[in-house]
């Protein structure tokens, strides 16, 4: 079994928000998979797929982003996952909007929902992509990841979500060692990865 958890927080009025990101890939995953609507369960809200043969958990926490180790945590040890076979998509500020970064393991780098996810999952030993939001010209990080999009931005988003997308089904498929290779890159990612 894999499971895929999108970082966020939940309301309405974060719906667009960079912090957001994670969010909306699982969302657009359910979709091209076409999935039965999330539920709640385990202080979120989860959906399965099948894919390659294997089940595939859509998970986004509830708890909101800084305590999102506690919704993952419960659907970890529920179903007894490894941590290798968890994807955790976040929202990153150090890469600029539009690129991606595959990551078998790391530390947090100041991600509250990835120190959470950390602290109840035992170690930094689970696969992430790191989603570039970029940084604010002025003011604080804090208050930036929780601003909408740019209107200027909306079509780089668009590919980058799904850019993402398909490196998550390629995760699925064939591990992050592959999507490294194909994502890690300076540059636009290939359109096609699976070619």
């Amino acid at each position: 079994m894999k499971v895929i958890v999108g970082l966020g927080n939940p309301g309405r009025q974060y719906a667009s928000t960079r912090h957001n990101i994670g969010f909306m890939v699982v969302d657009e995953l359910a979709d091209r998979w076409g999935c039965a609507p999330f539920v709640s369960r385990f202080r979120g809200l989860v959906t399965e797929a099948r894919m390659e043969g294997q089940k595939v958990l859509l998970l986004k926490p509830e708890t909101f982003m800084n305590l999102s180790g506690e919704a993952v945590g419960e659907a970890v040890r529920f179903f007894k996952v490894d941590p290798k076979d968890i994807l955790v998509i976040h929202d990153d500020l150090d890469l600029p909007p539009g690129r991606l970064r595959g990551r078998e393991k790391g530390r947090s780098g100041g991600h509250n929902g990835l120190k959470s996810l950390i602290a109840h999952l035992g170690g930094e030993n689970f696969p992430r992509l790191k989603m570039g939001i970029g940084r604010p010209v002025q003011g604080s990080s804090a208050a930036f990841v929780l601003q909408n999009f740019a209107v200027d931005e909306a079509e780089v988003v668009e590919t980058m979500i799904g850019q993402a997308c398909q490196a998550a089904e390629l995760w699925v498929r064939q591990g992050m060692l592959e999507v490294m290779n194909r994502f890690n890159r300076e540059g636009e990612p290939p359109k096609n990865p699976s070619a």
